[in-house]
């Protein structure tokens, strides 16, 4: 069976201003230029798609929840700020600033925000229904 991997790291690493390398091209945003989804309920998202990655960053509303479903995608979600109850394979835990979680392909998962949170999700490949 699938499990999660957690990774604490002793500092946040993550910056607001993203970078991608093409071959021979650069492209460069500010993530404060994107315009913010609502995905789902509750759950408002600033996406950025690369030839064979997405990522998400996430503004969630208390008590916003994602249902149980899984995807093909490997995810890694980390959480920057609030508390966030997450399910994977049937194995809940509340994460916290800077907790990681990695999601293998397939595996069942679910969330809630149990505060508001600030939440960041690498997926490969593309996340191509976020587009």
């Amino acid at each position: 069976m699938l499990s999660a991997v957690e990774v604490k790291p002793s500092r946040s690493f993550i910056s607001w201003r993203i970078l991608f390398i093409f071959v021979g091209k650069r492209n460069s945003m500010n993530l404060s230029e994107i315009p913010s989804k609502e995905i789902m309920p509750g759950y408002h998202g600033k996406l950025i798609h690369a030839e064979n990655m997405s990522i998400a960053f996430w503004e969630v509303e208390k008590d916003a929840e994602v249902p149980e479903h899984s995807h093909k995608n490997e995810q890694i979600m980390q959480v920057l700020q609030g508390n966030f109850e997450f399910t994977v394979n049937g194995e809940t835990q509340v994460y916290e600033p800077n907790d990681i979680v990695i999601i293998p392909p397939h595996a069942t998962h679910s969330g809630k925000a149990l505060t508001e949170c600030k939440l960041m999700d690498v997926f490969s490949p593309v996340r191509s229904e976020y587009k």
